[in-house]
């Protein structure tokens, strides 16, 4: 059986789309499958057990990665495609099943949205897989023995959902400290090429015996594969967020002109802290623009607040594993 699986060029939404492709793997233990992504989804797909290629889309001028995509698969006799891009390359390849995304309730979770291609009425949570070589890697940024490291994605990729710096870095002396959840914990600053500047500001913060360095030198899988060697994760809302939630890690995302109804870390390992007020609310000075937004939208979010919450979730999860 040959399954053509297409993604999206970002990076959170395709994180969120990798429980169909588990789900296809479970029904269908000997397919082969072919997964169609951007370029940042390339990391976490090759290492999934029944990826035989990944093929990388880049964006064209005239939407000719499409044609690109044709010219790979036309010559292949798909069992089943599923395109969460709504493409016309699913509509035009030939396959015995073809199921296609084209947005569904927009009322719902996009986790719930993209599982609705299949009909399944139990979503599956994101979930991601990782080489040898890929835990090799998170092993020499954690080894064995470390303990319970606090990882943080001070960064995202729009300023608008960036909590200042200097919150995170009196989050983290919070929640370190002497009486803090992970007393003298290490820490991992996790951010993205271009992202450097806040991050490293959070990352100099932290007493330098206890700093882990993840800025902006890892492919999102590899970077993924640290994640999972983490015991807390408490970040932005972002692609990064996400890949936490699918390492299955306990995770706390902070929200504030994002949208949790749709975009909120999904699973019972997961929470959010939001701002005061809503998406809509701080985005109407821009008359819901946020192409004009220039600063952060999050100085609401107190770190009283944050802190809270993630002491809430990590003793809330603390009890599930004990029970």
């Amino acid at each position: 059986m040959k399954i053509l699986f297409i993604t999206s060029n970002r990076l959170g939404d395709a994180v969120l789309s990798t429980g169909i492709l588990q789900y296809l793997m479970t029904e269908h233990p000997n397919a082969e499958v072919t997964v169609a992504c951007g370029p940042l989804g390339e990391s976490l797909f090759a290492s999934a057990p029944n990826v035989q290629e990944v093929k990388v889309l880049r964006k064209k001028s005239y939407a000719r990665h499409w044609l690109y995509l044709w010219q790979e698969c036309r010559k292949t006799k798909w069992d089943i495609i599923v395109d969460i891009r709504d493409s016309i390359v699913s509509r035009i390849l030939s396959s015995k099943q073809t199921f296609i995304w084209s947005g569904g309730d927009t009322s719902l979770h996009k986790v719930e949205q993209m599982a609705s291609v299949l009909k399944l009425e139990a979503p599956p949570p994101p979930h991601l897989w990782f080489s040898e070589a890929q835990m090799g890697i998170a092993r020499d940024y954690i080894p064995e023995g470390t303990g319970a490291v606090l990882a943080v994605g001070p960064a995202a990729n729009w300023m608008g959902k960036t909590w200042a710096a200097d919150r995170f870095s009196d989050l983290i002396a919070r929640l370190t400290g002497p009486k803090g959840i992970l007393p003298d914990a290490p820490v991992a600053v996790f951010a993205a090429p271009g992202e450097e500047e806040i991050a490293e500001e959070v990352l100099f913060s932290i007493p330098k015996k206890r700093r882990i360095d993840v800025i902006a030198q890892l492919n999102p899988g590899d970077a993924a594969a640290v994640l999972s060697r983490c015991a807390l994760y408490v970040g932005n809302d972002s692609g990064l967020m996400h890949c936490a939630v699918a390492t299955n890690i306990p995770t706390v995302g902070l929200f504030g002109p994002g949208y949790p109804e749709h975009y909120r870390p999904w699973g019972a390992h997961t929470t959010y802290v939001q701002t005061p007020e809503t998406a809509d609310e701080l985005l109407a000075p821009f008359g819901g623009d946020p192409s004009i937004v220039t600063g952060s939208l999050m100085d609401s979010l107190t770190v009283d607040a944050v802190e809270a919450g993630v002491i809430e979730h990590w003793q809330n999860c603390a009890k599930k594993k004990a029970g």
